[in-house]
């Protein structure tokens, strides 16, 4: 198993350097092509009597033009002379951004994006609800924080529970796994099922053995804050990666998600490989 195809998603109005780094420095690593792509939805302009001045139409429909083609020639930049097969994608469509990213991840095996920085609850033109759209992929999607311009895979951690999630976000990191110089399997657990969950572990291990992968595993006890004793322990192991399964269910118009999958999404300071 490998990932042929790598999605990355730029943000428009934003620099995507680093995040095209590390999808340059992957797609070269895994020898995989890679689909840049970008979109946004028109302003939502909406006046009393109806009337929305011909000016402001256009110039809303200028500043798209020119995020995306600026964003496109920043996707080429990066990537045309250092990967061997390189596309782009961009709409500007009335869905939600969530659900024409989701729709498009249908051609890419990872999908690589960044936590929206200037996400808004009033404007969904450029910003895209990230939950929402982990939820919909049926893709890994590989989240890296602002600031963060390079992935070592030096060491991945697998948060580990015994669900279909991260039964499948292990299955769909196996790429990366296999590169990787150590990987670490956590599961956090009640004391009372601390030596369950150790047998549990050592059937993952030994999976991923016979994948080619040495791993080792590790239990920790609870302390009622599983999304903050995850992290601390992906700190101490100097964890470059962590590989989780991302839990929540529908509601009108929106996802929630567990703690654990939205701290993962909104406030790691590392980059995280998450699957639905």
């Amino acid at each position: 198993m490998s990932y042929a195809t790598l999605m990355v998603h730029l943000e428009l109005g934003h620099p995507n350097t680093a995040l095209l780094g590390i999808a340059r420095n992957l797609a070269n690593r895994l020898h995989a092509s890679v689909v840049g792509i970008a979109a946004c939805q028109p302003m939502r302009l909406i006046y009393n009597d109806g009337y929305v001045p011909a000016e402001i139409i256009e110039q809303d429909r200028q500043e798209i033009d020119d995020e995306i083609k600026a964003a496109e020639a920043e996707f080429h930049a990066a990537l045309d002379a250092s990967v061997g097969k390189v596309e782009w994608r961009s709409a500007v469509t009335h869905r939600s951004l969530s659900d024409y990213l989701a729709r498009q991840a249908r051609c890419a095996d990872l999908v690589i994006t960044g936590v929206d920085r200037n996400a808004s609850l009033f404007d969904s033109s450029r910003h895209v609800d990230m939950g929402d759209f982990v939820m919909q992929a049926g893709r890994p999607c590989l989240i890296v924080p602002a600031g963060t311009d390079r992935l070592a895979l030096d060491h991945i951690v697998v948060g580990w529970k015994d669900t279909g999630e991260t039964r499948r976000a292990i299955c769909d990191a196996l790429p990366l796994l296999q590169v990787a110089r150590r990987v670490t399997v956590v599961e956090i657990a009640a004391e009372q099922d601390l030596a369950a969950a150790k047998a549990d572990l050592q059937d993952v291990v030994g999976w991923l053995k016979r994948h080619g992968i040495e791993a080792t595993a590790l239990v920790s006890p609870a302390t009622g804050d599983d999304a903050g004793k995850l992290s601390a322990i992906v700190e101490e192991q100097g964890g470059d990666l962590l590989v989780a399964g991302a839990y929540g269910h529908s509601r009108v118009r929106e996802w929630a998600l567990g703690g654990v999958t939205r701290d993962l999404l909104l406030r790691a300071g590392r980059c995280s490989l998450v699957s639905h």
